[in-house]
């Protein structure tokens, strides 16, 4: 019986190199089989944390959204004859530009734009997480744009969802959609194995090692010492645009740093139960600054 060893390029989270084997990494289960069988859905669901879904999305549709999104950004950005929809990286971010998701910023019109509207009205996402929380949702104003570029030394750090929305319900979910192909070396979410919630003195300890002393909400930025001192593994996957996952507001997720040509873009979106309370910093628009 032969294996296929898979090999990555060297990886990294917030600048923190992280190894690439068997003993911090995983691959993650795909549940694409189980979209039509309510019942299975929701026991995998349960049993995992989250789902990852290939094929939901029309991959056409999603390179749209890249490239409208792209196509904002100032000259000198893209890499010279490249279109919007590639999304390459020019290797130099142009001077002047106003902080990343705030007011002028590209990030901060496309959260607001009706083509990423839109993306949250779409059924297929409706019927999942209508299957997830077993009955009517409705979609949180607070839709989040990122972009990641190589070089930046910027990803997501360890965290869960519902530290940044505590004040509403936790009868909610979110999907994460990569705008394009997102391989694990583009910046990829990755997930911490076993959805059973960490204890108040784990999440604790895991602060310690935190380059955001002054926020108490993310856990590590570095994933490696993460994976050790959990004795749990990143789940991984390589994206093509049109997948996506759906997570728990309670399962600790982060992001690697993008080392690709190919920029790193996402939505997240969440479905919150209907008449369930909902946290008030997530009932108007995303921006970087604004503090949620």
């Amino acid at each position: 019986m032969s294996t296929t060893t898979i090999v990555k390029p060297d990886l990294s989270s917030n600048g923190q190199a992280i190894a690439f084997n068997d003993k911090l990494f995983a691959p993650m289960r795909d549940s694409s089989g189980l979209i039509g069988d309510a019942e299975a859905l929701r026991a995998r669901f349960r049993e995992d944390g989250y789902l990852l879904l290939r094929g939901v999305l029309e991959r056409e549709r999603v390179l749209s959204l890249r490239e409208n999104y792209f196509a904002r950004l100032p000259e000198g950005f893209l890499k010279p004859g490249t279109s919007a929809a590639e999304g390459l990286f020019s290797g130099l971010a142009p001077d002047g530009m106003r902080a990343y998701g705030t007011s002028g910023h590209p990030a901060y019109a496309f959260a607001r734009s009706a083509q990423l509207h839109a993306l949250s009205e779409d059924r297929a996402l409706y019927g999942v997480a209508e299957t997830l929380l077993d009955g009517p949702v409705q979609p949180l104003v607070r839709q989040i744009v990122r972009h990641f570029h190589a070089g930046s030394g910027k990803a997501s750090r360890a965290h869960t969802d519902y530290d940044y929305m505590s004040q509403g319900s936790d009868k909610l979910v979110t999907f994460w959609i990569p705008l394009g192909d997102c391989p694990l070396e583009a910046g990829a979410l990755v997930y911490l194995d076993r959805p059973e919630p960490l204890s108040a003195d784990h999440l604790a300890l895991l602060r310690l090692v935190n380059d955001r002393e002054d926020d108490t909400r993310p856990l590590s930025h570095d994933l490696e010492w993460t994976a050790r001192m959990t004795e749990r593994r990143w789940l991984w996957a390589d994206f093509q645009a049109g997948d996506l996952t759906v997570h728990s507001p309670h399962l600790v997720h982060a992001s690697l740093d993008t080392t690709t040509e190919a920029m790193r873009l996402s939505a997240d979106l969440r479905f919150q139960r209907s008449g369930e309370a909902i946290d008030p910093r997530w009932t108007k628009p995303w921006a970087a600054d604004d503090g949620a």
